[in-house]
């Protein structure tokens, strides 16, 4: 048997991988366009490879996901986080779960998987060649025919072919599967931060708080964690979800509208005023800008201060009833104009892709096309950040691999 994967990413590895150690008889070739190999893992989590999340609940795992969950739901129990764990630890790659679930090689180094995937691929027998572009796919009744090269065409078949390319920012990159009869959801960014050039905030940057709840004003787009204030807007896991379940929405308005902040992560007004009203009680003669409720950064409560025109050197006995409730309404639902997105693009993310309609998801095999399977981002799945679209590559290439 013969077996073609395209696209030597990280899904494109662990299809060839699995492939081949399900059919040790066959040939697998991966087939990669550029002269770089698994380049994405490598640049991954600032270097480190965020190779999957801590989470062993599927039920909790699938929440990670704005598109494709329903069919992660039914292939999870086949292979999941815990097993990606087992896979990298059981070839001499330790892991070590993060705080925040995050888990990376104990390496803290994107090499130590790169090394895995090329030393698992060397040991198995995967024929690896680079610099060579897909141009065409045509099945036939041998198999299915590749056209290769840019000008020059050289084609050949093989019995079962894998798509592994990765996300394609413009729905151009996917005509040719889109020619076979598939149907394509168009790509669009996810995984964006916030851009407001209008807003003066820009000044802290830097500034990360802990605790948050955003949402898009006017949606029921609704987001939580840390938030991060940059040098032209808003990130941090709170932003970056809110740009991942709202990414076709806010594409729709062409990345302008207001985003509300909650910044102390209490959606009970009452209980804000509470707990203001105690300061009040307690620190009657501290001024405003010496005692910061919530903990909040220094340089933010300052800023918010001035953006509520309370007169600095106010002290906590004057606020007043409608100071307390100026400053409540700041806390729980401020408001920031964005205008615009900044996408990581080394790490860009699509939402969009293959159809989760024209695949067979217990399979990854195309409806219209057999012996054709899909495997990773070329497919409408996507996740928020945290090793969660590893999880769907890893996820997605284990069930393509057992060729079906």
């Amino acid at each position: 048997m013969k077996v073609a994967i395209i696209g030597g990413g990280a899904a494109g590895f662990f299809a060839a991988i699995a492939a081949k150690e399900n059919y040790p008889d066959a040939q697998v070739v991966i087939l990669e366009k550029t002269k770089k190999l698994l380049s994405k893992v490598k640049i991954s989590g600032g270097g480190r490879c965020n190779v999957t999340n801590g989470c062993t609940s599927i039920k909790e795992l699938v929440k990670a996901y704005p598109r494709g969950n329903k069919l992660l739901k039914k292939i999870f129990p086949t292979f999941n986080t815990k097993h990606t764990m087992d896979w990298f630890q059981s070839r001499n790659v330790p892991l070590v779960i993060q705080e925040d679930n995050c888990v990376f090689p104990t390496s803290q180094n994107s090499q130590s998987i790169i090394d895995c995937f090329l030393e698992e691929s060397r040991r198995l027998g995967v024929q690896i060649e680079t610099n060579k572009v897909v141009k065409a796919l045509t099945p036939t009744t041998d198999g299915i025919k590749l056209t290769l090269g840019k000008t020059a065409h050289e084609f050949r078949t093989f019995d079962k072919v894998i798509v592994a390319t990765g996300g394609s920012p413009k729905r151009q990159g996917l005509q040719w599967l889109a020619d076979l009869g598939h149907q394509i959801e168009l790509p669009v960014p996810s995984l964006f931060t916030f851009n407001m050039p209008h807003e003066d905030i820009t000044e802290l940057m830097g500034i990360v708080v802990e605790e948050t709840k955003t949402s898009i004003q006017g949606t029921k787009l609704k987001s939580d964690g840390p938030l991060l204030i940059t040098h032209w807007g808003m990130s941090g896991p709170s932003i970056l979800k809110l740009s991942a379940f709202g990414a076709r929405l806010l594409s729709e308005c062409n990345y302008s509208f207001n985003v509300q902040v909650n910044w102390v992560n209490e959606l009970n007004n009452a209980l804000v005023a509470e707990k203001l009203s105690d300061i009040v009680k307690a620190h009657p003669n501290k001024l405003l800008t010496n005692y910061r409720p919530y903990l909040l950064p220094e340089r933010l409560w300052h800023y918010l201060l001035k953006k509520s025109e309370l007169p600095i050197h106010k002290k906590w006995a004057e606020l007043g009833k409608k100071g307390l409730h100026k400053l409540v309404a700041l806390l729980t639902n401020d408001s920031y104009e964005v205008k615009g997105k900044t996408t990581f693009k080394e790490e860009f993310v699509t939402c969009g892709g293959v159809s989760l309609e024209s695949i067979h998801p217990k399979t990854m095999q195309s409806k219209v096309c057999p012996n054709l399977y899909f495997a990773g981002e070329v497919l409408d799945i996507d996740g928020i950040t945290g090793g969660y679209n590893f999880q769907a590559a890893w996820t997605t290439a284990f069930i393509a691999a057992k060729l079906q």
